[in-house]
């Protein structure tokens, strides 16, 4: 199967050192990026295929596509990239870097990616569209709905639920047997004793929820 990369900023640039590290770069058709043009004085070290438009002209049986949008705070426009290709028929790839550590008994959703360092233990589940970020751990039977982003360093223990489309701050910890409402920001840093609802931002040690 051959890939088509969704954006080459920051994260599309890991998702091209994940290709690297698996030896799998010659599967790789290229980027399709709104302003190709711009990726070019950002160093993308891969074919530019163009813009958006590039995908109207492809089979979607002939290839995967491979998520490149990362998430600061907010999961709206990688899940919107996801969802909106998934309906044009397109299928998305799960990534799994090399220099992860991953249970057997893991499962994983369309197009969920983990990266270099992550830990994840038995019995873990993560849906469609999930970003594990590098050197994050996931304890024990912890499961994470569609679109959820678990940045750098966040820790979740054991039996950790997560709502869809939750974004989890860089060093987070979540304690063992949280629900995180769907919606729901996790501030970098926080270390959260207690269930979040959704939509809510929760900030500090503890964390408490942040009000506009």
């Amino acid at each position: 199967m051959q890939y088509i990369l969704l954006g080459c900023g920051g994260h599309g640039r890991v998702l091209l050192a994940t290709l690297q590290a698996l030896g799998w770069m010659e599967r790789l058709l290229g980027v399709v990026d709104p302003d190709p043009q711009a990726l070019v004085s950002q160093g993308c070290s891969a074919t530019l295929l163009g813009d958006d438009g590039y995908l109207s002209r492809v089979n979607p049986a002939s290839v995967q596509l491979l998520n490149g949008i990362g998430s600061v705070g907010w999961t709206a426009k990688r899940r919107q990239i996801f969802l909106a290709w998934q309906e044009e028929g397109f299928a998305f790839a799960s990534l799994l870097h090399p220099a992860a550590w991953l249970a057997a008994s893991l499962q994983l959703g369309a197009g969920a990616q983990v990266m270099a360092g992550a830990v994840i233990q038995n019995g873990c589940q993560l849906g469609a569209n999930v970003l594990i970020n590098s050197r994050a751990l996931l304890e024990h039977e912890c499961v994470l709905q569609d679109h959820v982003h678990v940045a750098s360093g966040a820790v979740l223990c054991g039996n950790v639920r997560v709502g869809e489309g939750v974004h989890v701050g860089a060093g987070a910890t979540l304690l063992q047997g949280v629900r995180i409402g769907a919606g729901a920001c996790i501030g970098a840093g926080a270390v959260v004793l207690h269930d979040v609802a959704p939509g809510v931002t929760v900030v500090g040690v503890p964390a408490r929820e942040l009000r506009q």
